[in-house]
């Protein structure tokens, strides 16, 4: 190994020893106060929590440069998650967002570990701009987007112990848009009057958190980022769901004006919305889909045009020579269909 080769391969190994270490000292979670807007908002997010202005982060736009189907993608296997009304969720307001602890009986499989669910909450846009999702597809946003979080449990005892490893979490990301009224949805949505403001809390009677997600299950991207949240570790393997789930206007209102980020004796109260972050730059990784349903149909079209074209040129031709025959055969007639006669007359010139 030359000296050249030598060096460039002792700092590549100084930098992957560097990152890992610095992964694994955690930033302040509340000795630092972060928020969408202000002068602690987005743009300062990095001035506190270095992680924010690294790579791998989150949320991104999926387009397709940057798409490749992967046919080992398998649908997720959800064990527990339909939850006895017995058992309580606890939904609390935390200044920036709602979020519902969940059952520790919950876990996902067909992923790299098993992964236990530990909490969901959402993002959302305000009352004159529904668009408040964190993922985008083709540059489009979506009306509000849920998170439900889960830790790596194979290697980890708690969500705190495995949220700024590498390979600690994993988010199943449902994009939410305007439909029809969602009961299972309201299930949540009627206790944020209860959640009005910072550190309110309320139970939840447990229920099927499946019904939250859409139908088809098979079909996601799949990419490795980071929380979308200060300190925004790199270390969620991401799973958003292609299809999206409806909610109706009056569901997506209430969201968007119930709950405010201030306790409730602030004197200058401030509405929670807007509560989402910007897409980030991609950094030349490649999102995994288990779809390829683009590629399929532009292959049937082909084949149903290229059908298309082929009998209309049998057609042409048997028209043709059932016309060149009834001009022989019948010679005594008088009476030429007009298509012989319009080729008799082109033939001429």
């Amino acid at each position: 190994m030359s000296a050249k080769s030598f060096s460039i391969v002792t700092v590549a190994t100084v930098l992957i020893f560097f990152l890992k270490i610095q992964l694994s000292v955690q930033a302040p979670l509340n000795g630092s106060k972060w928020s969408y807007i202000g002068p602690d908002g987005e743009k300062a997010w990095p001035k506190k929590y270095p992680f924010c202005g690294g790579v791998f982060q989150s949320p991104i736009d999926f387009h397709k440069d940057i798409l490749q189907y992967d046919s080992n993608l398998l649908p997720l296997e959800f064990i527990g998650y339909n939850v006895p009304s017995t058992d309580q969720f606890t939904l609390t307001n935390n200044g920036h967002s709602v979020k519902m602890y969940l059952s520790p009986t919950m876990y996902i499989r067909n992923l790299p570990f098993e992964y236990t669910a530990s909490q969901l909450h959402l993002h959302w846009g305000n009352r004159n701009k529904s668009e408040g999702s964190e993922h985008t597809v083709s540059g489009k946003h979506f009306a509000a987007e849920l998170h439900i979080v889960h830790y790596n449990s194979e290697k980890y005892p708690d969500v705190t112990a495995a949220m700024d490893k590498a390979d600690g979490l994993a988010v199943l990301a449902i994009l939410l848009e305007i439909g029809p009224f969602n009961p299972s949805y309201e299930k949540i949505f009627r206790h944020f009057r209860n959640v009005k403001y910072k550190d309110q809390m309320v139970q939840v009677p447990g229920f099927n958190i499946r019904e939250l997600l859409p139908d088809r299950l098979d079909e996601y991207y799949r990419y490795e980022g980071s929380l979308t949240t200060p300190p925004c570790y790199p270390s969620v393997l991401w799973t958003v769901f292609r299809h999206p789930v409806k909610i109706s206007q009056e569901q997506l209102l209430a969201l968007e004006t119930a709950m405010y980020c201030t306790e409730s004796d602030d004197p200058e109260p401030l509405e929670m919305v807007d509560n989402f972050r910007n897409v980030q730059e991609f950094h030349e990784r490649l999102v995994f889909i288990s779809f390829r349903e683009g590629f399929v149909v532009s292959v049937v079209i082909a084949c149903v045009l290229g059908v298309l074209i082929i009998l209309a040129v049998a057609f042409w031709l048997l028209k043709r020579k059932s016309c060149k025959k009834g001009g022989k055969d019948n010679r005594g007639v008088i009476y030429k269909s007009g298509m012989c006669k319009e080729e008799n007359d082109i033939s001429k010139l």
